[in-house]
């Protein structure tokens, strides 16, 4: 196994193994699809090649390919986000990892070739880079591959553009777009984990602070109802519309990223976009508050133009790095712009990714069974799918739900309604 994988220290893995074994115990549903997984088998024989955050949940994810009969090679999606010991545990049971806590940028790019090198047949990213990574190659080195699917708001926004311009070549499932991955993951797991990165690093009590949300998205939002929970006084910036409306009705006061970095204690970004944080509200934010990031890249702060402004910089905590600028102000970047639910936190809870990873795996499934009838471009999770992972987290949480008579079916499909 030496030459398959590289973690920091093989020596982590019984320490892996309680910290998966633990988050096991909250993924009821994929571990029912693993139990089926390793009765059907619909993996056997294929490789999947995954680019995700090497986590606890994740490892289970993996097991439950590996369980379905795939060989599995996995890199990290992110830097700061792999739990080093999980890592080890994973290589331990089979799994071909990638993957260091911290690695620099040349080590995350040759851990995403290791797992191409392996020539994938199906491919799992959580933000893009393994599918561009392979998409960068000739068709001709494509190899084997029939198919992916992708974890991200961040990815799928770039798996559209991909296919707009013709140049995706294989279907790609888009997980993210599942009811009962964003309206669940997104929503409780971001919000949840978001503030516990934050309180980690920083120590910060929130209650009475003016906390910026900026977007409004489902990250966004369960962001901005769990810092409100907390005694936060919560504000969102936004570009869309409809979507800032929202947060007004929700009762958030809503105003552009200008006029809130003033007023900031607290600014946290969500957006999938860049420079959200940009040079003009670095100018204009208060002495002593406190910059996140929470999107997939750390391209939503703009850590250039911050650089540009320090005159000094230092580590005052871990994860919190103090730049100090021309005009003596201090302003404090979180996990160096990254991910800070997986920097500075362990990421979602597992009961929220027992739903995420419950539809990877069947989309995985589905795509082993049916990629070859099915075009080039992004697909959504079919609707049996997101249907059937919710009914299992029904179920493991021991409720019951009522089912329409023969007679209601009708009704709602019938024009012949009943008047009063």
């Amino acid at each position: 196994m030496a030459d398959r994988f590289d973690v920091a220290d093989p020596q982590m893995a019984p320490d892996g193994q309680l910290r998966i074994d633990w988050a096991a115990r909250e993924m009821p549903v994929l571990g029912a699809i693993r139990r089926r997984f390793a009765s059907e088998r619909p993996l056997a024989g294929l490789r999947v090649g995954a680019c995700l955050h090497v986590t606890a949940e994740t490892a289970n994810l993996m097991l439950a390919l590996k369980a379905a009969g795939a060989e599995v090679h996995l890199c990290a999606s992110n830097p700061l986000s792999t739990q080093d010991s999980v890592a080890a545990g994973l290589v331990a049971q089979g799994v071909a990892v990638h993957a260091r806590r911290g690695e620099d940028s040349a080590t995350y790019y040759r851990h995403l070739e290791a797992v191409l090198a392996a020539s994938p047949h199906l491919t799992m990213d959580d933000g893009g880079d393994l599918v561009t990574a392979l998409h960068s190659r000739p068709t001709s080195e494509m190899g084997v591959v029939r198919g992916g699917t992708e974890e991200t708001t961040t990815g799928v926004v770039r798996l559209r553009a991909m296919a707009r311009q013709g140049v995706l070549r294989y279907p790609v499932i888009s997980v993210n777009d599942a009811q009962t991955k964003h309206l669940f993951d997104n929503r409780y797991g971001t919000g949840q984990s978001t503030i516990d990165g934050l309180i980690r690093a920083t120590n910060l009590l929130l209650a009475g602070r003016t906390l910026v949300v900026c977007g409004f998205g489902w990250c966004g939002r369960g962001l901005a109802s769990r810092a409100r929970g907390m005694g936060a006084q919560v504000v969102v910036t936004e570009v869309e519309p409809v979507r800032a409306l929202e947060a007004v009705m929700e009762g958030y006061r809503v105003m552009p990223l200008a006029v809130a970095a003033p007023l900031a204690d607290v600014i946290i970004t969500v957006t999938g976009d860049c420079n959200v944080v940009d040079r003009e509200h670095l100018q204009a934010a208060k002495d002593g508050c406190v910059i996140a990031n929470s999107g997939h890249f750390n391209s939503e702060i703009n850590l250039a133009a911050l650089d540009e402004l320090t005159v000094k910089v230092r580590q005052v905590r871990p994860e919190v790095a103090e730049h100090e600028l021309a005009d003596g102000r201090h302003l404090y970047l979180l996990a160096e712009g990254r991910l800070l639910n997986l920097a500075a936190a362990e990421g979602h809870p597992a009961a929220v990714m027992d739903m995420s990873f419950a539809n990877q795996a069947l989309s995985i499934a589905h795509l082993a069974a049916f990629s070859a009838a099915m075009s080039p471009g992004v697909h959504e999770v079919p609707a049996d799918i997101d249907a059937e992972v919710a009914r299992l987290k029904l179920e493991a949480l021991g409720v019951r739900i009522d089912a329409l008579t023969e007679e209601q079916r009708h009704y709602l499909v019938s024009w012949e309604q009943g008047t009063a």
